[in-house]
């Protein structure tokens, strides 16, 4: 008698998505034991975008909600993370980036998920990683002239009077 294996929704990720793209699409997949055990997966830059389309289209994943999405900055590299949850089967995602500190970029997942628009414009503004793709990537906090990124760990206040 054949025994059916249960996949987590872990696995079950893991599974969809490299049957998709292959397994090289994923750099890890983990429990996040410090996030309330949030499977999360570290995707490829290059694939994010083909991913990203594919975990919201796909019935079997559907995370059509995308709550939160931030920035990182780590000193030696950046790092993305976008915060999902599926109405449809209950269940959250998280999803990891990283990204190199010199020159961060990323595609954007703003055509996929609306919601993603001022958020990757304020990670721009005030982390200075660009959103390839991104339909109006200008600062939405600060001035126009604001030089620099606040939030980045070497900014260095600019002050004209001194």
């Amino acid at each position: 008698m054949e025994e059916h294996v249960q996949l987590t929704p872990l696995e079950r990720y893991v599974t969809r998505i490299g049957e998709k793209f292959g397994e090289s699409a994923i750099e890890n997949a983990y429990i996040n034991e410090l996030a309330k055990h949030v499977p999360t997966l570290v995707i490829q830059k290059e694939q994010w975008k083909e991913v990203a389309r594919f975990l919201k289209e796909d019935e079997s994943l559907h995370f059509e909600y995308l709550s939160n999405l931030h920035g990182i900055d780590y000193e030696d590299r950046m790092e993305m993370y976008y915060h999902f949850y599926s109405y449809k089967h209950r269940q959250n995602l998280a999803v990891k980036i990283v990204l190199p500190r010199e020159n961060p970029s990323v595609c954007s997942v703003a055509e996929i998920w609306g919601g993603a628009d001022w958020s990757e414009r304020e990670t721009y503004d005030l982390l200075g990683i660009h959103f390839a793709g991104h339909p109006n990537l200008t600062r939405i906090m600060l001035p126009d002239d604001w030089v620099g990124y606040p939030l980045r760990k070497d900014y260095v206040e600019y002050d004209e009077e001194v």
